[in-house]
């Protein structure tokens, strides 16, 4: 079998930052980003169903699954996209959405990854960039399970029908795109 010398490049993260559906449309615009998948990791029971996160009972937290070509975006860009488009400082809360489901969480798929984001979260806690200290937490990734079909481009397919796509991700999703222009598909 023959592979692709640039399926050698492709690594995976896994972040949650609040509404996966608000994580994925970011992620999906990024040059270099191959894949993003809306799903859960981190909890207790195989194959959770929405309802069952959303109760705050299973331990997942709602994340994006991302495929990367390391080639053309590193995972510390990665990193810094995640810090800026989410509220690192509030424990299982993101606007209005709360319960542990909603933490900001960094599943690291290597050592590498582990400290990468241990060094950045260090840095931007010595230059005290948020006011209050961070609460990202980073958990060894575990299996993933992919969300149902409905939350799959969720931002793309109802942004025009759904208010809380307009009202919530569209504004987060337009300070994404000017604040990293440069990294755009």
């Amino acid at each position: 079998m023959h592979l692709d010398s640039s399926a050698q490049n492709f690594k995976t993260a896994s972040f949650g930052a609040g509404c996966f559906w608000c994580v994925e449309a970011i992620f999906d615009a990024l040059n270099g980003v191959e894949n993003v998948d809306s799903g859960y990791m981190g909890g207790s029971i195989e194959n959770p169903t929405y309802k069952q996160v959303c109760s705050g009972t299973t331990g997942h937290a709602e994340i994006v699954h991302i495929t990367f070509d390391s080639q053309v975006i590193e995972f510390k860009q990665l990193l810094e996209v995640f810090f800026k488009v989410h509220d690192p400082t509030t424990l299982n809360r993101q606007g209005g959405d709360v319960g542990t489901q909603y933490r900001s969480v960094i599943f690291y798929h290597s050592d590498e990854q582990k400290q990468i984001a241990d060094d950045i979260i260090n840095v931007l806690e010595e230059h005290k960039v948020y006011e209050n200290p961070i609460t990202t937490t980073l958990e060894k990734a575990q299996t993933f399970y992919k969300a149902e079909e409905y939350h799959q481009d969720y931002y793309r397919l109802n942004k025009n029908r759904n208010p809380y796509c307009s009202n919530v991700i569209t504004p987060k999703f337009e300070k994404f795109k000017s604040l990293f222009s440069t990294y755009l598909k």
